[in-house]
């Protein structure tokens, strides 16, 4: 474990993406799994302008942009047997899917809502079988909507209606689901009312496929699954609180709680640059370790490890980011990091990978320049939001 948090502590810029023409937050990240070994692989943002950017993962150079959204997008997700299908849910009601190989920019796809639903989360099974978005609540409902995802890629611009809803499980939006790593019928899902539900999708209704329901006190931002075998789970709240649970105690005497932090900004002393958000969690299944993702406004990336003693910091990743960090896309394939943020900027980050490749006279020659081109993003932001 020890070598794995030198490691991360180690991570430096391989790579920056080229500045947009037109900046914009980047809001979430994903990075396809190689179809076979040594292939290229893609990573997906989606952007605070209504757009999907996809990238070639290795150079970082933008591909394609899908831009013809008419409302607001909330995350990516790539297909796990095919690593060109990326999707995304719309604030419009509908789930969104791409074949980024293709020139044309429709999709090859549509899973459409209810007319009410405004979608705020969504995600894809591990077996790539089912699709399920999170709506935003209307009037007194809030909605888990599935669809059968099977046939994607060889249906042209088809649309599907919902296999069916969930809707008496939480009783305000819905801001985040996550299926299971390995168990494609197992899906959690977060919620501002503070519940965190975990499903067995494949019972007959709603009340069966309940399978238990925590409470983080606190509206929910992220979660994810960790552990062995992936039977934890965890999430962050939107005032930076943490909850982590052991879903293997639910018939046992044993608490389920392992560790609940109500405010990880006043228990992770992150020395003089302090902490001021967090974005997520990372499960490093080779260490068979969680850790958390928070940062600063300037831009600094705190990497925080998780034990059922407390948190604590591991290291900080400095001189990338100049504002917020908004999204991250951890690859156990060669240990790197995406992240992404308000600066427009998406990094690459990769074991050592600066030191090696830039001397020192040429390393700060270049962060000079990014960070002049930063600033234009900043203030363009800024005027562009006012």
């Amino acid at each position: 474990v020890e070598k794995v948090e030198q490691q991360l502590a180690g991570l430096r810029i391989a790579r920056r993406c080229e500045p947009s023409e037109e900046p914009a937050y980047l809001l979430d990240i994903d990075s396809s799994a190689p179809a076979q070994p040594g292939s290229g692989r893609f990573v997906a943002v989606s952007c605070s302008n209504q757009s999907i950017r996809v990238y070639d993962r290795d150079t970082l150079r933008c591909l394609r942009e899908y831009s013809s959204h008419p409302g607001l997008l909330s995350g990516v997700r790539f297909a796990h047997a095919c690593d060109s299908v990326v999707f995304s849910a719309c604030s419009q009601g509908s789930v969104k899917c791409w074949d980024v190989r293709s020139a044309t920019q429709k999709p090859v796809q549509v899973f459409s809502g209810y007319p009410s639903n405004v979608f705020i989360s969504f995600d894809v099974s591990c077996s790539d079988l089912i699709v399920c978005a999170g709506t935003e609540k209307v009037e007194k409902d809030t909605f888990l909507v599935f669809w059968d995802a099977r046939g994607v890629t060889d249906c042209a611009s088809t649309t599907k209606e919902p296999l069916g809803v969930y809707s008496e499980s939480h009783n305000d939006d819905i801001t985040k689901i996550c299926f299971h790593p390995i168990e494609p019928n197992l899906v959690v899902s977060g919620s501002t009312d503070g519940l965190v539900n975990v499903f067995d999708i494949n019972k007959d209704n709603e009340d069966d496929a309940l399978i238990s329901t925590c409470n983080s006190d606190s509206s929910v931002s992220s979660l994810g699954w960790s552990g062995e075998d992936y039977k934890q789970v965890y999430c962050v709240t939107h005032d930076e609180g943490f909850c982590w649970w052991d879903m293997a105690q639910l018939d046992t005497e044993e608490p389920i709680t392992l560790l609940h932090v109500l405010d990880v900004r006043e228990s992770v002393c992150a020395e003089n640059h302090g902490l001021h958000y967090l974005v997520g969690g990372l499960y490093h299944e080779k260490a068979g370790k969680l850790f958390l993702i928070g940062g600063t406004s300037t831009g600094n990336i705190h990497l925080i490890s998780c034990s059922t003693d407390g948190l604590s910091l591991v290291g900080t990743l400095c001189g990338g980011h100049s504002a917020t960090v908004r999204s991250f896309c951890w690859s156990p394939t060669d240990e790197s990091l995406l992240t992404g943020g308000e600066d427009a900027q998406l990094l690459l980050w990769k074991p050592g990978a600066v030191e090696r490749s830039l001397t020192k006279k040429a390393s700060l020659k270049i962060s000079s320049s990014v960070q002049r081109r930063v600033r234009v993003h900043n203030t363009s932001l800024k005027s562009r939001k006012k």
